[in-house]
């Protein structure tokens, strides 16, 4: 992991857990996201439509061996699901504002149960565009919560009615490489939210979009020699 990054979100863990730093925490983890954020729409400028949808490390173990335009649906269906859905009690801006059309997107999951050729297939058809204006919508709800919780909100459990609403709605594929996240969402608090798709996940998949940028840009200028 990004050692700084890395540092920063060790920090933000520590500085949520006491009452007293609980609003340095999560000015701390907005300004993570916020330099997180630029390295999403930096690679919007960097790369082509095709270069999204591209997987040079197909047949690697990790997230890398994925496509970046799979990792950004993946973290932000993930992200709006478990900040409306679960934290919030609102409506999904994905179903909102019919991002599903607007996108072009043939799931409305979170992709987990997707594999090799398939993440190829069914990403390679996305509007670029629309998935970065989708981006943008859940970034600006979840920072708009973010800065209206107190250290009280984040010991909240995940109620069973939000279990029942979340497993209605179908966002989660029943594929034994999904179906697992609604246990691990629901049995944590919004704290256990917080630290893990809200910051660590972002972090994760974000380095692998860089290794796979990386990637994508060595083969280019091989084949400009």
């Amino acid at each position: 992991m990004n050692k700084e990054w890395s540092e920063i979100n060790k920090t933000i863990q520590l500085q949520l857990k006491k009452k007293e730093s609980f609003d340095e925490g999560i000015a701390t983890l907005l300004l993570l996201r916020k330099n997180l954020m630029k390295q999403i729409l930096e690679f919007r400028k960097e790369l082509s439509e095709k270069d999204f949808s591209a997987i040079p490390f197909k047949n690697a173990n990790g997230y890398h061996s994925k496509s970046i335009a799979y990792s950004l649906w993946h973290i932000f269906r993930i992200e709006d699901i478990v900040v409306n859905t679960l934290i919030a009690g609102k409506k999904q801006v994905f179903f909102e504002k019919d991002y599903k059309n607007l996108i072009r997107s043939p799931i409305i999951t979170t992709g987990n149960e997707l594999k090799g050729d398939e993440i190829a297939e069914f990403f390679g058809k996305l509007n670029i565009d629309e998935l970065y204006n989708y981006i943008r919508d859940v970034d600006t709800v979840t920072r708009d919560i973010l800065k209206s919780m107190s250290y009280e909100d984040i010991k909240v459990k995940i109620s069973d009615d939000k279990k029942k609403e979340l497993t209605s709605l179908d966002v989660v594929s029943k594929s034994e490489d999904a179906y697992w996240l609604i246990d691990y969402w629901c049995g944590k608090d919004v704290k256990g939210l917080i630290q893990m798709p809200l910051s660590r996940h972002w972090i994760m998949h974000i380095e692998a979009c860089m290794r796979i940028r990386d990637k994508i840009i060595s083969i280019k200028g091989k084949e400009k020699i």
